[in-house]
């Protein structure tokens, strides 16, 4: 699976608020193969839906973007802004997956310092995930945070 065009299709399948960002379908490496699905959070601004957006997209200073393929604004959106790999996991791996090339990319927005989950995001993020595993085929088991992904950097 060279890209993964069918995303904001899935997404909508599951019931998920969907935004096409422009350049999604072209966006991010067709060398892409998923086999699992990194969830993370931005550990971005405290406040705004979604103010991680343009550094998901365009990376930041020692790393290009996309960042993931799916940024989770806190209203519950799902913001599809790749198609191909992105530059989200980074060193790491987990049961047998290693590098960008083998997994989707959720990048919530979220501060990771206690900020709650609204329960719109959250919901969302449930029916993303599974959107992802039932369209990618991807079993659950191999859906993990990135602090499974990298235990020594998160």
């Amino acid at each position: 699976m060279p890209r993964a065009l069918w995303l904001a299709d899935a997404l909508r399948a599951e019931g998920v608020r969907v935004v096409e960002h422009p350049g999604w379908r072209e966006r991010g490496s067709a060398t892409f193969s998923p086999r699992g699905v990194i969830c993370h959070h931005t550990a971005g601004p405290a406040h705004g839906d979604a103010p991680s957006l343009g550094t998901c997209v365009n990376g930041r200073p020692g790393l290009p973007g996309p960042l993931c393929q799916i940024v989770l604004a806190r209203s519950g959106t799902a913001i599809v802004i790749a198609s191909g790999r992105a530059n989200h996991a980074g060193l790491g791996g987990w049961r047998g997956l290693e590098g960008n090339t083998s997994v989707l990319g959720i990048e919530a927005e979220n501060t990771g310092l206690g900020e709650p989950w609204p329960d719109a995001q959250y919901h969302a993020y449930v029916r993303i995930v599974a959107a992802l595993c039932r369209r990618g085929q991807i079993p659950v088991s191999m859906v993990c945070g990135h602090k499974e992904w990298a235990p020594k950097r998160k």
